[in-house]
């Protein structure tokens, strides 16, 4: 947790006594990812190896989640793969992928590129997108088969082409191969799919969760303040709805990913109170 962020985390309050607050309804979930994250331990659960990232000038990255049963029922005209349920089967291992987002480059940054417009337009700065869509305008990505087939479930919004706009807005323009990216993102997915705070989630997919509860969990997988490292997005009315989650990661850390050590701080999410995870019907 080495980059203090200049905003407080409104929606991040840790417990003043760890124990007494065991008791409480956060606490007993806290306990229970813990729990579940020790079985899992005794299991011999192996984490995937995370490949380092060989971007020049990136001092962090953001794993984009999307909780795909919400981010589905936020949507007024749901894409391809929230009407085929063919293309749902990623969801059955927790959280798919959305996207792994370098931070703005050192050689932007001294061009007086401000960090917010980098988020917006990426490497579209340097290579402008194409009109017309993405499956038309850019050929299939040349990726291993089996990164292929890992992919199809890992990122259902590939049946619309996401996997060529993630690549061509965040990675192109830094010298990343779309396979290194690619098998990156992979693994961090495994690797938080297999956690408890995981779990955790999944254990309450068509009902409620305090905000901090979520918050807590990901500590008790990940350490004490990691949290801060979370970012929740959630939308629908009154942003009540988990859509997705993003993490911060040492772009020096990768390889270390999900240890404690390799988080850094994202600004705090904008969810309700009361968080509802949905499900699929």
């Amino acid at each position: 947790m080495n980059r203090p962020s200049p905003e407080k985390r409104a929606d991040y309050c840790p417990p003043s006594r760890p124990w007494q607050a065991l008791s409480s309804p956060r606490g007993r979930g806290i306990l229970l990812a813990l729990l579940l994250g020790g079985l899992a331990a005794i299991g011999g659960l192996a984490r995937a190896e995370v490949p380092a990232l060989a971007a020049e000038g990136v001092d962090h990255y953001t794993l984009a989640l999307t909780w795909h049963p919400g981010f589905c029922a936020t949507r007024s005209r749901p894409p391809r793969e929230c009407r085929e349920p063919s293309l749902r089967r990623g969801a059955e291992d927790g959280f798919v992928l959305h996207g792994l987002w370098p931070s703005l480059p050192a050689r932007l940054r001294a061009q007086g590129v401000a960090r917010r417009r980098w988020w917006r337009e990426g490497c579209f700065l340097e290579r402008p997108r194409p009109e017309g869509g993405f499956c038309r305008a850019h050929p299939p990505l040349a990726l291993p088969e089996p990164q292929e087939h890992a992919l199809d479930r890992a990122m259902p919004g590939r049946a619309g082409c996401l996997d060529r706009y993630q690549y061509a807005k965040h990675a192109a323009c830094l010298g990343i191969a779309a396979e290194d990216l690619f098998a990156t993102a992979l693994a961090m997915v495994a690797a938080i799919n297999a956690s408890a705070f995981a779990d955790f989630v999944g254990l309450h997919r068509g009902g409620e969760v305090r905000r901090n509860e979520l918050i807590g969990a990901f500590e008790a997988a990940f350490g004490e303040g990691t949290g801060r490292a979370l970012r929740l997005v959630c939308r629908g009315r009154g942003s009540r709805i988990l859509t997705e989650v993003r993490i911060g990661i040492d772009a020096d850390a990768l390889a270390r990913f999900p240890e404690a050590g390799s988080l850094v701080r994202q600004d705090r999410g904008r969810c309700a109170a009361r968080v509802r995870v949905a499900a699929f019907d």
